[in-house]
C-alpha cells in the first residue's frame, strides 16, 4: 500500500517555473492541465490560474513579470 502512495506522489510532484533564473512559482497537475501557484510577488497576478501545459504557464508567468516591470505599472 505504501508503494502505491509513493507512485501517486510522484505523479503530483510540482514543476518549478523560473524566469531569468529566478523561481517564481510551481505548476501542479490539475484536471486536464496544470494549476499555477505563485511563490514570488511578480507572479501573484496569475496565482491559481489553470493552463493546458507547463509551457503555456511559463509564457504567462514571463508575461506577468514583464507587465510588472513596465514603467506604466
Amino acid at each position: 500500500m505504501l508503494e502505491r502512495n509513493l507512485d501517486r506522489a510522484k505523479a503530483h510532484k510540482p514543476i518549478v517555473i523560473e524566469v531569468a533564473g529566478e523561481p517564481l512559482g510551481v505548476v501542479v497537475p490539475h484536471g486536464q492541465g496544470y494549476r499555477f501557484l505563485a511563490v514570488k510577488l511578480p507572479a501573484f497576478a496569475i496565482d491559481g490560474q489553470e493552463f493546458a501545459s507547463v509551457e503555456l504557464a511559463h509564457v504567462a508567468v514571463s508575461q506577468a513579470v514583464r507587465d510588472g516591470l513596465s514603467p506604466a505599472a
